[in-house]
């Protein structure tokens, strides 16, 4: 007999963690997985369009390897306003009547599955499955009363959609990175009332190399380098008028710097309060990516080193990103020891103590 899980959800985008879910029950269950991306959910504001949620899903599936992954346009298809698990359901029966039918729930739907439509009926045609997720609580009386079957996984992830949409995560397939680039969805909206459309192509760029490289290096977390690069210009935009008030009140100690690298700082600022980003080392790493500092973190090495070699600012850097690519620390000296020598041809002198204190540092110069 087959075996057939049907996985249904916004995908408002769909993440690593769906996936890694997906190839759970599909190696546990040797089982064909079928994605079945939702019209609507009464408990949810979908942000981004059902074509596009549909076309992201897509090429997450076709980037896996396994062959047993498949889309369904079924509840997109509707013409009803609000559809139904339980209709859906019906439909996959019909289609497959001699299959095992299993549906996966995430642990968040434990608990609100009595509340669903035709809940006994739901079950009556599939078998509920569900994981174990950190700080959700599930009702063991659910879980009898329905006979779900717990699926033994538990490595999916902290990461959910709107962790995604928020930029708070950057665990997707690099498909559906590059999709939400393009189409410009979810954090990009906000991100672009901050920077030109041109800072904004520069800001992508950054982000892509960083990530790269962080990559390359094994950087336990790389979509921190992500993230770090695409917002570390954030603050580019900020006249200075409102500059320096912003800097009296959350830098003081650097508002005698020149102005030029108050953007660095701001798009601190800007991080916490528009991006909600609570991480210590992206938000380091934007805070001294113009002027570097004495003791850099790894991060911060990255995203000064991608900011400077950016192959679209006009000069041929890729020695140096072939440098940073093989030693992101090596590759940050050379990359500074670069811009020490360009500043000197240019007849300019270093103008701030943090990257007077970087350079004494790390190349032994005053």
């Amino acid at each position: 007999m087959e075996n057939i899980v049907l996985y249904g959800g916004s995908f408002d985008p769909v993440h690593n963690g769906h996936l890694r879910l997906a190839r759970a029950a599909s190696l546990r269950l040797n089982a064909n997985v079928i994605f079945v991306p939702s019209k609507s959910l009464p408990s949810k504001t979908l942000c981004a369009p059902a074509e596009h949620r549909l076309a992201m899903l897509r090429l997450a599936v076709k980037n896996e390897l396994s062959t047993g992954y498949s889309v369904s346009t079924f509840e997109l298809r509707s013409r009803e306003e609000n559809t139904y698990w339980v209709d859906t359901l019906k439909f996959f029966k019909a289609k497959y009547p001699k299959a095992k039918l299993y549906f996966l729930l995430g642990a968040d739907q434990v608990n609100q599955f009595p509340h669903w439509k035709d809940p006994d009926v739901c079950c009556s045609l599939a078998t509920p499955l569900y994981c174990v997720r950190d700080g959700v609580k599930l009702d063991d009386n659910v879980l009898k009363r329905y006979r779900m079957q717990r699926l033994p996984y538990d490595k999916a992830g902290p990461v959910s959609s709107s962790a995604i949409r928020s930029l708070q995560s950057m665990d997707v397939p690099m498909c559906v990175r590059d999709y939400i680039e393009k189409n410009q969805l979810y954090y990009f909206q906000k991100i672009a009332t901050r920077v030109s459309s041109k800072r904004l192509v520069h800001c992508v760029s950054v982000a892509r190399l960083s990530y790269e490289i962080a990559i390359r290096n094994r950087l336990p977390r790389p979509e921190t380098a992500y993230i770090a690069g695409l917002l570390h210009d954030i603050g580019k935009a900020i006249p200075k008028s409102e500059a320096i008030p912003m800097m009296q009140e959350y830098f003081p100690d650097y508002v005698d710097f020149p102005a030029w690298t108050f953007h660095q700082f701001l798009g601190v600022v800007l991080a916490k309060q528009e991006f909600h980003i609570t991480d210590g080392s992206i938000l380091d790493a934007i805070c001294y990516h113009a002027t570097g500092k004495a003791h850099m973190n790894t991060l911060g090495k990255i995203i000064y080193s991608a900011d400077k070699t950016d192959p679209l600012r006009g000069y041929d850097s890729s020695k140096l990103i072939s440098a940073c690519v093989k030693n992101a620390h090596l590759g940050f000296i050379e990359v500074l020891r670069e811009n020490r020598i360009y500043l000197l041809n240019k007849g300019w002198d270093v103008d701030n103590r943090l990257t007077e204190e970087c350079m004494k540092l790390y190349l032994g110069v005053k």
